[in-house]
């Protein structure tokens, strides 16, 4: 029973394990037996529309035209981007300036040049 945590919760020892989980016998408060994977590390693969694995500072093409939101801009097929910087967060993985100004795009509409 020493290895048992406190509950993280209201920090009392009184908890028992059910199932894939401990449980505080005195607040109630579940918590799963294995902590989640620590986000330490900046792991996070992003792939192109065919496939290829992006780095920052690769070049690539914008596989369709794209309209802005909010504006009547539209990024056309075929344009290259030089010098992608690829972000964390969001659905928009890839950071990036065009003549258009700068722009997030999603790394599904791009190929690597």
């Amino acid at each position: 029973m020493a290895n048992i945590p406190a509950c993280p919760q209201c920090t009392l020892e009184n908890t028992y394990p059910d199932a894939e989980n401990y449980v505080c016998a005195d607040c109630g408060f579940e918590w799963p037996m294995q902590e989640a994977a620590s986000d330490d590390s900046d792991d996070t693969i992003v792939k192109d529309a065919n496939g290829t694995v992006l780095a920052d500072g690769d070049a690539v093409v914008l596989i369709k035209d794209l309209k802005v939101k909010g504006t009547s801009t539209v990024l056309k097929q075929g344009s290259k981007v030089k010098s992608i910087r690829l972000v964390s967060g969001g659905d928009h993985e890839v950071d990036c300036r065009m003549d258009a100004g700068n722009f997030m795009l999603k790394a599904c509409f791009l190929k690597k040049a």
